[in-house]
């Protein structure tokens, strides 16, 4: 599976923004899909996933609320929608796949995107 990560920008605080990660790969149905970020001078940190079959998500405590994942197998796509976004979202953000489950540590993940970097505005 080979991931492209895109749709990072310059944003002020309260906008929005929406990333893209498109996939290759036939079994694209059958990953686990997430978003992941990384500041600088800090760890990579889970932001949300989306578990293929049952479309179930996850989402780290800072995202609920404002950011929402969702997939498009037709499109071997998976998005990730930022609104109200602050300061400290300011992120290189990467999109993650596994064939096992839903995981938030990042180790676990086998294929990854390139990055699309998010910047946000005070």
């Amino acid at each position: 599976v080979q991931l492209q990560a895109s749709g990072g920008g310059l944003v002020q605080a309260g906008g929005s923004l929406r990333l893209f990660c498109a996939a290759s790969g036939r079994t694209f149905r059958m990953y686990a899909m997430a978003w992941f970020r990384q500041a600088p001078g800090k760890e990579r940190e889970f932001v949300a996933a989306f578990r293929w079959p049952g479309s179930s998500t996850y989402y780290t405590d800072s995202a609920k609320g404002r950011f929402t994942i969702s997939r498009d197998n037709a499109k071997n796509t998976l998005y990730l929608q930022m609104n109200s976004l602050k300061p400290e979202d300011t992120a290189v953000y990467y999109c993650a796949s596994d064939p096992g489950s839903v995981s938030y540590n990042p180790r676990v993940y086998t294929y990854w995107g390139q990055g699309t970097l998010v910047t946000v505005s005070s």
